[in-house]
């Protein structure tokens, strides 16, 4: 299995092949340059085939089709060679259809090794998980807990590099998902295994510890779902992975605003058209029932989707009726227009009416989550003293905490049907679920402690439980906040990619003159242009690795920032994008500057984390070189210039010190995933620390006990001893 760390060259070499197969037609017409191209073809083919053929050796189950494909690829390598030898075009294209198919076979194989690699990992975890659910003894429970530790370290790694290969938006954010429900519970599987052993006849205890359980194992099944998901005889969807892609209420409106669009292009809607517009309605009436239904929905807004719904109803039936009628009779289409034009307006106006409905709960979701940490922490404080008193105070804060909890998972339903990505809509839900399902489990393990207020394995679980609490509140609270940053209809909300607005971010009091550049002095600077891009490609797939650790991390957004103004800065030395001038590209470039100074405090905060070693030595290395480049790009872009030659000459010099200040990134990046990796592989030791010593402790107390004991039988049989020696004095008497 250790060849399948080559995949990432596998990566490299294939489109390394294609772009020098599609250099062929863009070669000059001279023989020496077409063989060049071929020697180079065959050269990185062989290449790729060595990698295959090691994966082939360390995998018997694909040995003879991956030798087979390998070899198929180095005929075509070589068959391209020879025709770019005779430059024979004809040749050419029949040579490059085969080699792509070769190698196309050759990754599909690859992939089935690393999804079989996968899924193994995911068996592993799963049968750790269940030796742990039976053990009954501490010392057991700390073998199958290591077992269980590295386990995870090996599916955290393997999950995280198979989402940064997946393309799917919805696919990536559902491993994100599932791999935080993984980490986020391994210390709860901890603390509620303790405590069940601690206390095997708690059925509050046993009832925390078996949802942990159960959710891990979603976690891992949707997981499963979504490596095998598009494999041969794998489509089925299971229960649990269904649950993720229910629609939301803003897709069914789209949808259905693309279909009445559609039928207006047509000029008109057939029979099968007709019954896919009656299905995406009453799927659209259906979730809007989310809204409708809510006990936290306004009147006014409830009024008004249900009135809307109506409307749209209404529009639809006159559109089906118009439809008919011209399929029938005939006529003019003005009547179409007018009934494509009523469901397109009520379509719209119910659109804004959900996302104002969400809207409405979503600014209160802060402060709901604040009074719900509150009642947690009250919770989690009173739980720990005993008596009658405190037993109805603990219901009270319980029944507050089930009324808050509800009210959350509302505001977490609406937003997904509001959310504008598929990112946010399984971000959304994951909270939703979470929620529902660990939410209650904080007044249970209150009850484990109220029942033991004197068991320290109680409390720590206790602890732990409102740790997470706390952790999806937080999840629910910056979910609002994005959806709200993303519906608000204000225009300063852009992408990371467009110009700072003037004024706002820049530095430079006195702005300079504009110039466009000619076609001569653009092709100059493009080389310089084309190393910047190679570095944003780079930079992107760090991002992608980092994104599997946290789809919310503040080191991707900010990297991913970069990369897109930076790719910004690569178009403007082709002549194409959105910076039309040189003004336009030192002020891009001074945001550049301003976004690595921000990405450089946020590692600097993240590097006291990290514990010491090599790899934090590697890091601060690197991230000490971030101000000097960001000072010598700001100094580069304030320097004034008069005249074109000097303009030419401070655009290279802008592009490249941006392209140093980006290089260096680059490594802080690659360097801040291995360091996350490090800090995940810590915290499960650490885990696994405590365990031992707590099984030491117990150990202890256990020898310290039986101790007592026996000395509590030699003093009873002392006692006894002295009372039958005085009774016989007694006697002698």
């Amino acid at each position: 299995m250790d060849a399948l760390s080559d995949d990432d060259e596998y990566m490299c070499r294939e489109p390394q092949i294609s772009s020098l197969v599609a250099t062929r037609g863009e070669a000059a017409a001279g023989g020496a340059a077409v063989q060049r191209v071929g020697a180079a073809v065959c050269c990185a083919v062989e290449r790729f085939v060595a990698v295959g053929e090691t994966i082939a050796d360390d995998n018997p189950d694909v040995r003879h089709s991956m030798v087979l494909a390998c070899k198929e690829a180095r005929a075509a390598g070589r068959a391209i060679e020879r025709v770019c030898a005779g430059a024979d075009g004809a040749g050419m294209v029949s040579a490059a259809r085969a080699l792509l198919a070769s190698v196309t076979r050759v990754l599909l194989l690859a992939d089935m090794v690393v999804v079989r690699q996968l899924l193994l990992a995911k068996d592993k975890v799963a049968r750790s998980l269940d030796r742990l659910e039976s053990v009954s003894n501490f010392a057991e429970f700390v073998r199958a807990f290591t077992e269980f530790g590295g386990g995870m370290v090996e599916l955290a790694r393997l999950t995280a590099e198979r989402r940064a290969d997946l393309r799917d938006e919805r696919r990536k954010a559902q491993v994100a998902a599932a791999r935080n429900v993984l980490e986020r519970s391994t210390l709860m599987l901890l603390t509620s295994s303790k405590t069940c052993l601690r206390h095997p006849g708690s059925a509050s205890a046993r009832e925390n510890r078996d949802t942990v359980f159960c959710q891990m194992r979603r976690a891992m099944d949707l997981i499963h779902y979504v490596v095998r998901d598009g494999l041969p005889g794998h489509e089925e969807h299971s229960h649990e992975a269904a649950q993720w892609e229910a629609g939301t209420a803003l897709g069914a409106l789209r949808g259905l605003s693309t279909q009445v669009r559609t039928a207006r292009a047509r000029g008109g809607a057939d029979a099968g058209r007709r019954r896919a517009l009656a299905a995406t309605l009453r799927a659209l009436v259906e979730r809007t029932h989310d809204f409708t239904d809510s006990a936290y929905t306004s009147h006014e807004h409830r009024q008004r989707i249900l009135a809307l719904a109506e409307r749209i109803a209404y529009e639809l039936e006159r559109l089906v009726a118009v439809a008919v009628s011209l399929e029938e009779q005939g006529g003019s289409g003005a009547a179409l227009e007018s009934a494509c034009t009523g469901a397109t307006s009520a379509a719209s106006e119910l659109e804004r009416a959900l996302v104002s409905a969400a809207r409405e709960q979503a600014r209160d979701l802060s402060s709901l989550a604040d009074d719900a940490r509150k009642l947690a922490s009250d919770l989690a404080h009173i739980a720990s003293s005993c008596g009658e008193r405190e037993s109805e105070r603990l219901h009270n804060i319980a029944s507050q905490l089930h009324e808050q909890l509800d009210h959350i998972i509302e505001v977490c339903k609406l937003l997904r049907h509001i959310a504008m990505s598929e990112t946010l809509q399984v971000s959304a839900k994951f909270a939703e679920i979470n929620l529902r399902i660990y939410g209650p489990q904080v007044v249970t393990a209150a009850r484990t402690l109220a029942a033991h207020p004197s068991s320290a394995a109680a409390r720590e679980n206790l602890d732990v439980f409102v740790d997470m609490w706390a952790w999806l509140l937080a999840d629910a609270a910056r979910l609002a906040k994005e959806l709200l940053d993303l519906t608000d209809e204000r225009p300063d909300k852009q992408q990371y990619s467009s110009l700072p607005r003037p004024g706002k971010h820049g530095t430079t009091s006195k702005p300079l003159k504009a110039v466009r550049l000619d076609s001569d002095e653009q092709a100059k600077i493009a080389k310089s242009g084309l190393e910047m891009k190679m570095m944003s490609s780079e930079m992107d797939a760090e991002t992608e690795k980092w994104q599997g650790a946290d789809e919310n991390n503040d080191i991707v957004k900010r990297a991913k920032n970069m990369s897109s103004m930076a790719f910004a800065m690569y178009q403007f030395t082709k002549g194409e994008g959105r910076l039309n001038t040189t003004q336009d590209l030192f002020t891009q470039a001074e945001y550049f500057a301003e976004e690595a100074n921000r990405l450089y405090k946020i590692i600097r905060q993240f590097s006291y984390q990290v514990p010491a070693g090599t790899i934090k030595k590697e890091l601060l290395e690197h991230l000490d070189k971030v101000p000097t480049y960001v000072q010598q790009l700001q100094f580069t872009v304030k320097e004034p210039t008069v005249g074109r030659a000097a303009t030419f000459s401070k655009v290279d010099n802008v592009i490249q010190e941006t392209k140093h200040l980006m290089n260096v990134i680059s490594k802080v990046v690659t360097t801040c995933f291995d360091c996350a990796n490090k800090v995940i592989y810590n915290t499960l030791c650490s885990c696994v620390n405590k365990i031992k010593l707590f099984e030491q402790h117990m150990a202890h107390i256990i020898s310290i006990d039986n101790y007592i004991g026996n000395l509590k039988i030699l003093v009873h049989r002392n006692v006894m001893f002295l009372r039958y020696l005085c009774r016989g004095r007694r006697v002698w008497e």
